[in-house]
């Protein structure tokens, strides 16, 4: 690999319409901050870049739903997104926003720069307009039913229940959500962006130049080029953005995916007066760190305006992470399905690192993966305080306890000894590749490795057995013991910095560099370590529940929002409800059906016979909860075969708007068989 003398690492801009939730954080954020804190550590001249993506139209339909300016939503989110990456400990060197001065000015130059090197095409063509609004409308401000699937309330962009990708001209009964009128189509002109004119640059740039790219980001560029790489538009029709700086173009902004990237470039540039070094000089690492939702901006559409302005490096890996779920279901915002980051401080302070280690061991890398609350606890508990936490705890302990807390000199090392030392400097070089191949997975296992390995000498050679017979060899075990502790630190920092500065606090050292990993002489003899303290404590139950409840009220909520009433069934004559016979029965008896998850056997006397009714309530009640109850059932339903089993009934439900049933019953105690109509 290529020596560099700099690195200038990027991560994508947060759209400034929310806060960020976990998600963001395990695709993106988190595994940035773990590589420039691991770079810093070794000594690097490294730069980490982002901030807030403040334009666009989700933007503006957020604006005018609140009744206030775009101006006022991203001001709000700004600030709060910042302040819980800080919150988190994410390290940027700047967080900086795309509303600025200074990067109106960049974007601004940089189209005009294309524009007169007539890297631009010119295009006229058919956009909705409103007549009552007065303005054309975006994608995101045409509503109507999908072609393909027939929802109602598709977007001109996308679906989002069958997830087709559509063009606005595409929906049936198209509607503005600006008036709610239907839209005209009107002639339009915007600048595109001719992709195709640099297919042949890319297709060899990155799939002969970088086939060591992640497999997911390799396939999906390579996906884009095999199918022909189209014009891309870089202006559009709405009043908020940075205005397209050439004659001609009254109204029309530059769109958000060509703007939010040269955030990157003024964002440098408000750090450093030496921008040009990180952006225009070959000795430098550019890196792209992204979800996989912007491979194709990242890897392709940028990399082409780049070298259509001339002057600027490329970047030599974009390591791009796949999904992460929440409980089994795709994280949605607009559901509020979700772990919000300022949210979780609050809930759950102190708890930060927490956080990081779960995403962490659980990134999505290679496929989409599931956060749940039961594995954070989990993994907090059987890996944080019963590994990691532990051993520290032991190593200090001990040493306070037997030596008044002064690292003891070491007398003669067994083969024991030697073979555990022996395994530092192992356990370094697989983290540092790790880390370098953006597999951070592996290196938080190889991190963990060092509390692991001195766990287990400690429970090895049990010092606390050994004390009283050889003294001696409990001062050796006891340094060697805090030597694994100190390279702990080292190792956990670039993962869990919160935790490493307590570490260094308790062995009272300032933090030790990078190169110092892997050795056996980081305390001296009769440096006296400081007091301590528990590094993690465990959770308990009704946190985590806690946890559990806020989604399923936030789920609720949402049903409750978007709760639509059937519409009414086709009329039925008075003779065919009277052929209908509802009874009030009583459940005598009720057990699960083997191999099923939502049948019910149920024993059912109807006053009339007793009989057996299955039914699909067991996700809903248990069987001990249904017995003795009242019901009503519809008792000369045809009977019908479930499972093996003859059903002779229905029992009436009522569901709500998220599912659940519940059952119907008389209000006081009625005779069983009593007739309903």
């Amino acid at each position: 690999m290529k020596e560099y003398k700099r690195y200038l690492v990027t991560s994508a801009l947060p759209y400034a319409n929310g806060p960020v939730h976990i998600g963001h954080l395990a695709g993106v954020y988190i595994p940035s901050d773990i590589y420039v804190r691991y770079l810093r550590k070794r000594g690097r001249d490294v730069i980490w870049i982002c901030g807030s993506d403040e334009h666009g139209v989700p933007i503006t339909i957020k604006a005018r739903r609140e009744g206030v300016t775009p101006q006022d939503i991203v001001d709000k989110y700004h600030q709060i997104i910042k302040d819980s990456f800080a919150g988190l400990g994410i390290s940027f060197d700047i967080y900086s926003r795309t509303t600025s001065p200074v990067h109106s000015r960049t974007a601004s130059d940089f189209f005009r720069t294309l524009y007169e090197k007539g890297e631009f095409t010119e295009e006229t063509t058919q956009q909705y307009y409103d007549e009552e609004a007065g303005i054309f409308l975006a994608d995101r401000y045409i509503t109507g039913t999908c072609p393909k699937c027939g929802n109602e309330g598709a977007y001109g962009d996308q679906c989002e229940k069958c997830g087709s990708t559509l063009n606005a001209t595409d929906l049936i009964n198209p509607r503005s959500t600006v008036s709610g009128t239907q839209p005209v189509l009107r002639e339009t002109k915007h600048w595109y962006l001719p992709l195709d004119r640099h297919e042949a640059f890319l297709r060899g740039w990155i799939l002969d130049e970088h086939k060591e790219w992640k497999t997911n980001v390799y396939g999906q560029c390579k996906s884009w080029l095999d199918g022909g790489l189209q014009p891309r538009a870089v202006s559009r029709d709405l009043d908020w953005g940075i205005p397209v700086p050439v004659e001609g173009a009254e109204g029309k902004v530059l769109y958000v995916w060509f703007d939010a990237p040269i955030g990157y470039i003024s964002a440098t540039k408000e750090l450093t007066p030496d921008w040009e070094k990180y952006w225009k000089s070959e000795d430098t690492r550019l890196i792209h760190f992204i979800g996989k939702d912007n491979i194709v901006f990242h890897c392709i559409v940028f990399p082409a305006m780049l070298k259509a302005h001339g002057g600027y490096i490329l970047p030599d890996n974009v390591p791009a992470n796949e999904f992460l779920n929440l409980e089994g279901e795709k994280i949605s915002t607009s559901r509020n399905w979700a772990v919000w980051l300022n949210e979780y401080l609050e809930d759950l302070p102190g708890k930060q690192d927490v956080l990081r280690y779960v995403l962490t061991a659980n990134a999505p890398e290679t496929k989409d993966n599931d956060f749940t609350w039961k594995e954070y606890q989990a993994r907090n508990n059987n890996e944080l305080v019963a590994v990691l936490g532990n051993f520290v705890n032991r190593a200090l302990v001990l040493t306070g306890k037997y030596f008044d807390g002064i690292v003891p000199s070491t007398q003669e090392l067994t083969d024991y000894d030697r073979e555990t030392l022996a395994e530092l400097p192992r356990l370094r070089e697989s983290l540092e590749n790790n880390i370098e191949q953006f597999r951070f997975r592996e290196a938080l296992k190889d991190a963990m490795g060092f509390a692991r390995l001195g766990n287990k000498y400690l429970a090895d050679t049990e010092p606390w057995k050994v004390v009283k017979s050889d003294p001696d060899r409990v001062a050796t075990i006891l340094n060697i013991a805090l030597q694994i502790t100190a390279n702990t630190a080292i190792a956990i920092e670039p993962f869990m910095p919160f935790s490493a500065e307590k570490m260094w606090r308790m062995l009272n050292l300032e933090p030790l560099g990078w190169d110092m990993l892997g050795r056996a002489d980081l305390l001296a003899p009769a440096h006296r370590i400081g007091k301590p303290e528990l590094l993690f404590e465990k959770i308990e139950d009704e946190v985590i529940e806690k946890q559990l409840r806020k989604l399923e009220a936030a789920k609720a909520a949402n049903a409750a929002a978007n709760a639509t009433v059937d519409a009414q069934k086709d009329a039925v004559s008075f003779d065919d409800f009277q052929k209908m016979d509802i009874r009030v029965s009583r459940i005598i008896a009720a057990e699960k059906v083997v191999k099923t998850k939502k049948l019910l056997k149920l024993t059912i006397d109807t006053g009339i016979d007793t009989r057996v009714i299955v039914s699909g309530i067991a996700e809903h009640y248990t069987p001990e909860e249904l017995i003795g109850k009242q019901v009503l059932v519809l008792v000369n339903l045809a009977p019908r075969e479930l499972k093996g089993i003859e059903s002779r009934g229905m029992i009436l439900m009522a569901a709500d708007p998220t599912g659940k049933l519940t059952l119907i019953g008389p209000e006081g105690d009625i005779m069983n068989g009593a007739t309903v109509g």
